[in-house]
């Protein structure tokens, strides 16, 4: 019997970048919570921009957000992860190099660091993932603990990501791809895999007990997580081999679909 279901959101749930969930899985999340089945929303994200997506009946939804970095519930967070200061300045002064080509937003458990004005940038963080964050002029100097570093490029930063700063990175953080325009730097401990973890042992729940669903390589670790994983048909062929499953795409409502014939019926 499943207990547990998890998702990712962008590419998986929603379009890559969009701030609204569709009604019929709003109605379906609804629905689990009458059953006792718990819904956790996994994403990169920050937690405000996920928690916006599920604005609506966010009450007793679990949040994992930066990728497993931030997991939170009912309003509180019940795992926190920290970046290496060493690492992120580093991190940090190296993309700088790249501006003009990319944005950069730092994450700290209160919210975002921006030091870019580039207007299409903010407009997207704003406007697209509604983020909450602030316009500074130096990320290092606010002192603030830093939980995730993102930096976007504009239609693809895959290969910047994949040849350059995955490679260069891997062995000191876990750097990753997230979406095909940004890629994602936290502790080396921070996996979604080890999140869902997290949240299996903290409600007693087993593997045997979880659904899983995503679309890319931060989705792998949920994949192996959960003993019913999904990969949605425009999911990464990394992610499709880790998963059990293949469900239709984010636009044919895949995860929906999935949740209401074989848990809501």
């Amino acid at each position: 019997m499943i207990r547990l279901i998890a998702s990712d959101i962008d590419g998986t749930l929603i379009k890559d970048s969009t701030p609204d969930l569709y009604p019929e899985m709003a109605d379906a999340i609804r629905e689990l919570k009458k059953r006792d089945i718990l819904f956790c929303a996994a994403s990169g994200r920050q937690y405000e921009s996920i928690r916006n997506v599920f604005r609506d009946i966010k009450e007793g939804i679990v949040f994992i957000a930066e990728n497993g970095a931030q997991i939170r519930y009912q309003e509180k967070d019940i795992r926190l992860t920290l970046m290496r200061r060493e690492y992120a300045e580093a991190i940090i002064r190296q993309l700088r190099e790249y501006e003009g080509m990319c944005d950069i937003m730092v994450s700290t458990p209160n919210g975002g660091l921006v030091e870019s004005r580039n207007k299409a940038f903010v407009d997207l963080l704003t406007y697209g993932y509604r983020n909450k964050f602030t316009l500074v002029d130096d990320v290092l100097e606010e002192g603030a603990e830093i939980i995730k570093i993102a930096v976007y490029q504009k239609d693809s930063i895959r290969e910047l990501g994949e040849s350059v700063l995955i490679p260069q990175w891997g062995d000191k953080v876990k750097a990753c791809m997230s979406g095909d325009e940004w890629v994602d730097f936290m502790d080396l401990s921070v996996d979604k895999g080890k999140a869902l973890a997290f949240i299996q042992d903290y409600f007693h729940i087993s593997k045997e007990e979880t659904m899983a669903f995503g679309d890319n390589n931060n989705d792998i670790g949920m994949m192996r997580a959960a003993a019913e994983s999904y990969a949605v048909e425009n999911a990464r062929e990394e992610v499709k081999t880790a998963a059990k499953h293949i469900c239709p795409s984010y636009l044919e409502k895949g995860v929906y679909r999935i949740v209401k014939d074989l848990i809501l019926t």
